[in-house]
């Protein structure tokens, strides 16, 4: 291992050197392994004696590793792996579930969501430009491997949503004014969307929105907190479209 090898990892942990690279780091050997099995192209492992095999593995001591680590606790390998590209047009958005995040900005609540849509059978994520890189190395731990499975787009939000609109995909979003989503039928297709942490849904892209929805809390004039984490938000939202489309399969 080179001095090199530690500027360029380290060079990862920021969003400008991991788009002038095109890479992004991977800890864990379990994560790492998924990666080798994927279609993700992983260039090079870094690993303690005995983890990995392969022309791309080097082995190097328990010092080393600590080096190199972004985790508090250093992990047993280290992949550098290759960001994947991918197109997304809204047309192929038709009769499918999709997320859409409007400037979530906190990397655990962006890997949790990943994660959250791989569960429900959710294979793309679109976010505004202003969103959380998903390869950032907190994220990509935080999703356990659900990124590897889970395509996350950026783009100009609300004109991606307009578009959607347009060919007739619903587009939804949880707001404070919104119809009780328990109450409300939902559709198994369409478009998600959530807000940021602290100011929820922009201006912008809450005008796209062609169905406004509310999570009401329990029971519903009980007074506590103003609004829920937008990962807890999500899970329980993508759960009431799924049991929704799940009851109308049944029938």
């Amino acid at each position: 291992m080179t001095k090199a090898d530690i500027q360029l990892v380290r060079a990862l942990a920021d969003k400008r050197g991991r788009t002038e690279h095109g890479l992004f780091v991977a800890e864990g050997e379990k994560l790492i392994g998924e990666l080798r099995a994927s279609h993700l192209s992983v260039r090079r492992i870094f690993s303690l004696e005995g983890v990995f095999n392969g022309p791309e593995v080097e082995t190097v001591a328990p010092r080393d590793m600590e080096r190199l680590s972004q985790l508090k606790t250093p992990s047993n390998s280290l992949a550098l792996v290759e960001i994947p590209r991918c197109d997304l047009k809204p047309e192929r958005l038709r009769g499918r579930l999709t997320l859409a995040l409007d400037d979530v900005q906190n990397p655990g609540n962006l890997g949790t969501i990943i994660r959250l849509a791989d569960w429900f059978g959710i294979t793309d994520i679109v976010c505004s430009e202003a969103s959380a890189d998903c390869f950032n190395p907190k994220v990509v731990q935080a999703t356990m491997g659900a990124i590897l499975r889970v395509r996350v787009h950026y783009t100009d939000l609300a004109a991606l949503l307009s578009k959607a609109a347009a060919l007739g995909l619903p587009v939804c979003g949880t707001f404070l004014e919104g119809a009780n989503i328990y109450e409300t039928e939902l559709k198994p297709a369409g478009i998600v969307v959530m807000g940021n942490e602290g100011r929820g849904i922009t201006d912008a892209v809450a005008r796209t929105v062609t169905q406004k929805l509310f999570i009401p809390p329990w029971p519903a004039d009980r007074r506590g907190s103003e609004s829920l984490n937008v990962a807890m938000a999500t899970g329980i939202v993508c759960g009431e479209f799924r049991r929704q489309a799940s009851a109308k399969a049944g029938k």
